[in-house]
């Protein structure tokens, strides 16, 4: 028998224990055969605890399990997410994605390791992603979208088509993006801050927070790292 493998959800916050659901229903078949374990992982020292059912484990500890080990960061926050991904791969962990049975990848379409794609989210055609993307629950990503890196969309976020996005921007919840066009795309700058329900009808600075319909500064930008 093949040597078991650890799949940890690093998070056990509220998007952890909405997320390890999801890795639970694609692992069902390697989790009834006794080939895998799926377990909530969190940094720091603390006693052993269960949380909805699963093991929850210290990083530290995940990290030293005998066997290939898997992680998916399920935190918001986009630079504690980097943070925690750089240090697991440092340690020789993979990243693996989870996708839930309703959400849609269409044609043409390429995303890096470690999304999220919560239920009924949906990316088109010939949209490229970076990794350890986050799209919650009615997300939808049009065609021809280009997004970076450790990005991060909340519930119900609508981004139309042409539209690129700076690595570790944040889309909050029913956020509106306008289309751009194949000439000139509409961009978000690397870290702005979209706010909830802003309906985004042109280019966002980097580092800015917009809110408002239509958006408006509510923060300058120039402070993306």
């Amino acid at each position: 028998m093949s040597e078991r493998s650890y799949y940890g959800i690093i998070g056990a916050g509220g998007h952890g224990r909405e997320t390890l659901p999801l890795a639970r229903e694609s692992l069902a078949a390697r989790l009834a055969a006794g080939e895998a374990e799926l377990l909530f992982v969190a940094e720091g020292d603390f006693p052993p605890a269960r949380v909805n059912g699963h093991r929850l484990i210290p990083l530290e500890q995940f990290k030293a399990l005998p066997g290939a080990r898997y992680f998916n960061v399920a935190i918001g926050n986009s630079r504690v997410r980097e943070r925690i991904a750089g240090n697991c791969l440092a340690a020789g962990l993979q990243p693996f994605s989870i996708k839930a049975a309703n959400a849609l990848i269409l044609d043409g379409t390429l995303i890096g390791d470690g999304y999220i794609l919560s239920p009924f989210s949906a990316v088109t055609a010939n949209v490229v992603i970076g990794r350890h993307f986050h799209a919650n629950n009615f997300c939808n990503i049009a065609h021809d979208c280009v997004i970076g890196d450790f990005v991060t969309f909340a519930p119900g976020v609508k981004c139309n088509g042409h539209v690129h996005i700076g690595d570790h921007a944040y889309l909050g919840s029913g956020a509106l993006i306008r289309n751009g066009s194949a000439d000139r795309p509409l961009n978000i700058g690397a870290g702005a801050v979209i706010g909830m329900g802003a309906v985004v009808v042109g280019d966002v600075p980097p580092g800015a927070t917009v809110v408002g319909n239509p958006a408006r500064l509510l923060v300058p930008g120039a402070k993306a790292k």
